[in-house]
């Protein structure tokens, strides 16, 4: 058992060049300088004069001053763990060599969690996310898939104590969905889904395929961050077409079935926005409007472009080819991610939202290119 322990103290100390270098990452000690500077702007006199101002201050503040304390406390366990071994190495202590392990787990588990979150830097990444999805060609099937990923998201967001609020929700024909665009709501809920950006696959034995052939469907999901007010973003009047029309959906369990529902369609680019979750047509069409501003942002990030006008109305095509993600039940079992080449037999795990693998993978494919 004191073998064991050695050979934890060995991985220990690599782990703890690991934490420096993470702690170099984050640069704590400007983190400290930040934290110390923040706390005292909420202690100015007139720091809730400026509403707005004020809840962005305090976002920044939690944020930094939650990741300062997260690192502090794994380097802090880390240095007490190792004595913890030194000590039992010592007394020749086994009773409590399981525990060791236990925590050794745990610090290494945290290590990983704290290195995915480095690699949520970019300017948006902290924002919640805003997702669309739409079924590709293929009537009920391709419309029920459209609804399966909308279940794992929703699962997902579950799993990590996310907010979901359905912004639009059309049904499908006979089962699943023909759109439906919601909000995820959480700390780095955009950082984390912005891979899931592109078309989904799905192969399987359709069970609307009266024949029971084994059958292929596509769906895109689109994922942009939330647009806040600090992010000043103009649209013209003249760009834009209001619709008022009737809501629809799955009754009161995602909208409200009055006049109040808004589609707006921006002109230049031909994107389309809709929202009829709100209480009133006003609301609605505030929502919308933030919908639109944050798909022009997203577009004109990922694109590089200069300004919103640079914006040219490119339609994604959601079939064979352009996927990102291949689903497979039939004949085998696979979820397989073509950028990455990450991959897992478990599609029933998947499918309930178990997605995190997928997710750290492309984070760390953005941030130093194709893995191995």
């Amino acid at each position: 058992m004191l073998i064991q322990l050695e050979q934890a103290k060995y991985e220990l100390g690599k782990l703890t060049v690991d934490v420096e270098e993470l702690g170099r990452s984050i640069n704590t000690e400007k983190l400290e300088k930040e934290v110390c500077e923040l706390e005292e702007k909420t202690h100015a006199d007139n720091f809730w004069n400026d509403q707005a101002n004020s809840q962005h201050v305090l976002k920044e503040l939690k944020f930094k001053k939650s990741t300062l304390d997260r690192y502090v406390k794994l380097k802090s366990g880390l240095e007490s763990l190792i004595s913890l071994i030194d000590m039992a190495v010592e007394m020749d202590d086994e009773s409590i060599v399981d525990e060791i392990l236990a925590e050794k787990q745990e610090l290494e588990t945290e290590y990983e969690s704290q290195k995915i979150d480095v690699l949520l830097s970019g300017e948006y990444d902290h924002s919640n996310a805003i997702v669309s999805i739409h079924p590709g060609a293929g009537g009920t099937e391709a419309q029920d898939w459209a609804s399966m990923l909308y279940r794992m998201y929703t699962r997902y967001a579950e799993r990590h104590k996310f907010k979901v609020k359905v912004l639009d929700y059309l049904d499908g024909d006979e089962a699943g969905l023909k759109s439906v665009s919601f909000l995820v709501q959480g700390e780095n809920a955009y950082g984390y889904l912005q891979g899931e950006n592109g078309v989904h696959r799905l192969v399987r034995v359709s069970p609307f395929n009266a024949q029971g052939k084994r059958q292929t469907s596509f769906a895109s999901v689109e994922v942009m961050p939330e647009f806040n007010d600090e992010i000043k973003i103009e649209i013209k009047d003249e760009d834009i077409k209001v619709e008022a029309h009737r809501s629809s959906g799955a009754g009161g369990q995602h909208v409200n079935k009055t006049d109040s529902a808004i589609r707006i369609i921006h002109l230049p680019t031909g994107i389309v926005v809709a929202c009829q979750t709100e209480r009133s047509q006003v609301q609605n069409k505030e929502t919308a409007m933030k919908m639109l501003k944050s798909k022009l942002l997203e577009i004109k990030e990922r694109e590089k472009l200069e300004k919103i006008e640079d914006i040219k109305g490119e339609k994604m095509n959601i079939e064979w080819g352009s996927q990102i993600r291949s689903y497979v039940f039939m004949p085998y079992t696979l979820a397989k991610d073509n950028r990455t080449n990450f991959e897992t037999g478990n599609i029933t795990a998947v499918m309930d939202g178990e997605i995190d693998g997928f997710l750290h993978e492309y984070l760390k494919y953005k941030k130093i290119g194709k893995t191995e």
